[in-house]
């Protein structure tokens, strides 16, 4: 598997975990009904497929991760945030990023299996030094985040992008780029968050690029009074 990523170490790693996660196709198969059976009743997908997804891998696509690393290193974020590190493959971009920076990686999971497989990941990369995950709620674990926060993953329960973005925003330096997965996936749960980042009056320009299943690309413009 072609990298950016010129660590053998985290090479190794990522193409490892990304062979097991090819066994997600099982259990998105074994959810599908479930997901149907939500939407028939006025719910969403999301909510049909949850109970299956503590074994999943649900990882970003390669091409994801060289350009979330690209785009770390371009921007010599110093401070990079991760809400859903889930086992950890995202994160072995964004930690190689921060240590080629200089800087530290501060991922989050809740899923105790998740946690400690990621925590395994990352230290099997050679990349524990400069990452942790942080376990349990983010929305408390990422409360005491010191300023400035250079860059933002978010890849957790999309019902919780926006409220973690407003928790984080204050704290983003000018030129902060903040990252949201599934937007092509989960349209209609990610649309206040979207338009939320759309609007200019919340300091944020913002796109979505055809990455994956849809990653939106925000760029903190300048402070700004968050509105309620």
């Amino acid at each position: 598997m072609h990298s950016v990523i010129a660590d053998p170490r985290v090479a190794a790693a990522l193409e490892r975990l990304y062979a097991a996660a090819k066994g997600d196709r099982w259990v998105f198969l074994r959810a599908a009904p479930a997901a149907l059976w939500s939407l028939l009743r006025g719910g969403s997908m999301l909510d049909g497929v949850l109970p299956y997804l503590q074994d999943a891998y649900i990882p970003i696509t390669p091409e994801q991760g060289d350009f979330l690393y690209l785009t770390a290193r371009l921007i010599d974020a110093r401070t990079i945030v991760e809400f859903g590190t889930s086992f950890g493959i995202s994160a072995l971009y964004l930690a190689a990023a921060a240590r080629a920076n200089g800087g530290r990686f501060i991922g989050s999971e809740r899923e105790s299996g998740k946690l400690s497989a990621a925590r395994a990941n990352i230290a099997a990369a050679g990349l524990a030094g400069v990452a942790e995950v942080r376990e349990g709620d983010a929305m408390a674990t990422f409360a005491e985040l010191p300023a400035p926060i250079d860059f933002v993953l978010l890849d957790g329960w999309k019902d919780l992008y926006l409220p973690m973005l407003r928790l984080l925003a204050p704290k983003l330096r000018a030129g902060a780029a903040v990252f949201a997965d599934n937007v092509f996936t989960f349209p209609k749960e990610l649309a206040a968050y979207v338009a939320f980042v759309r609007d200019p009056v919340n300091g944020f320009a913002s796109m979505t690029l055809p990455l994956g299943h849809g990653l939106e690309y925000s760029v903190r413009l300048a402070p700004v009074t968050i509105r309620a």
